[in-house]
């Protein structure tokens, strides 16, 4: 039997990692290994739990239901671990964090270090991606969203946030006028992210708020697309602040209407209610929280 549950556990990490060599890495086995145990696991239940091409992996029916019952399997008996684990001084275990690829330009990596350097036993494998990571069954134990959260199931917490200016190169300014206002914007060409929605609400000194929807035939779905976009003189966007301050350097932006605001993008750390590594991720959540109060996300 508890060979039998080895065979699972492999099963299910190869279904998290979608290939038999990300398995192998992650549980440090040899590939010929992970693939003998999962086609040894399917010939003693008699049924087929994956189909195999040489780009992809998918699951068959019999092989979402083991993996789903895995998951359940997996959490109890990772749960129990950690529980004994906080008896000891030193936090140790691993965690699967899905991080906006945005991020990796700001502070937040010098919180992500922090971390690491304070809890040397912990691994903490990092996925930098600019798609919207399902928290379940991509088989995270965290996730970092930037925006505004909807109403979830799932646990979440302030970080941090990060601001965003409006954009476009010197010359789409040019070919346009500067703007005196945000109904100006109305007949610019906009580019759109993917992940926000078509309306952009700008804040004045005063704290009125204009929302301006334009026009638009490009939508990203990359902070850094938006970037470099704009450069090219495709039209106006609002950007990170690390990104717009880098075309101000290099003079391929202008700020847009200075004195008025975007609304900053929140900066939130998700995780389930019932995490297979609780105690790790409650951890790795407070540390990141705790760091907002003394350290901006810009």
């Amino acid at each position: 039997m508890i060979e039998k549950l080895r065979s699972i556990a492999i099963f299910s990490t190869v279904v998290d990692q979608n290939s038999f060599r990300g398995a192998s890495l992650y549980l440090g086995l040899a590939p010929s290994r992970v693939s003998e145990v999962v086609s040894q696991l399917e010939a003693d239940l008699g049924v087929t739990l994956l189909y195999r091409t040489t780009r992809q992996l998918s699951l068959t029916h019999e092989g979402r239901l083991l993996h789903e019952k895995a998951q359940t399997m997996l959490a109890a008996a990772e749960a129990g671990l950690d529980a004994v684990s906080t008896l000891s001084h030193e936090p140790s275990g691993s965690l699967r964090v899905s991080v906006p690829a945005f991020i990796a330009q700001t502070q937040l990596m010098d919180r992500f270090a922090e971390f690491l350097a304070k809890y040397p036993s912990v691994d903490v494998n990092f996925h930098f991606s600019d798609r919207r990571s399902d928290l379940i069954k991509d088989g995270f134990d965290a996730v970092i969203r930037a925006g505004w959260l909807d109403d979830s199931e799932f646990m979440s917490r302030s970080i941090g946030h990060t601001e965003r200016f409006l954009v476009a190169s010197p010359e789409y300014v040019t070919s346009k006028g500067a703007p005196t206002s945000p109904k100006d914007l109305e007949n610019w060409d906009w580019i759109r992210f993917k992940m926000r929605t078509a309306q952009t609400e700008l804040t004045s000194p005063s704290g009125d708020t204009v929302s301006v929807l334009g026009k638009s035939n490009v939508t990203v779905n990359s902070a850094e697309a938006l970037h470099e976009f704009a450069i090219r003189g495709l039209g106006v966007s609002s950007v990170p602040k690390h990104l717009a301050s880098r075309g101000f350097e290099r003079g391929e932006l202008v700020h847009i209407l200075p004195e008025w605001s975007l609304r900053p993008l929140g900066l939130y750390a998700v995780w389930p209610n019932q995490s297979r590594r609780e105690n790790l991720t409650t951890l790795f959540v407070r540390f990141l929280s705790a760091s907002e109060t003394t350290a901006g996300v810009e």
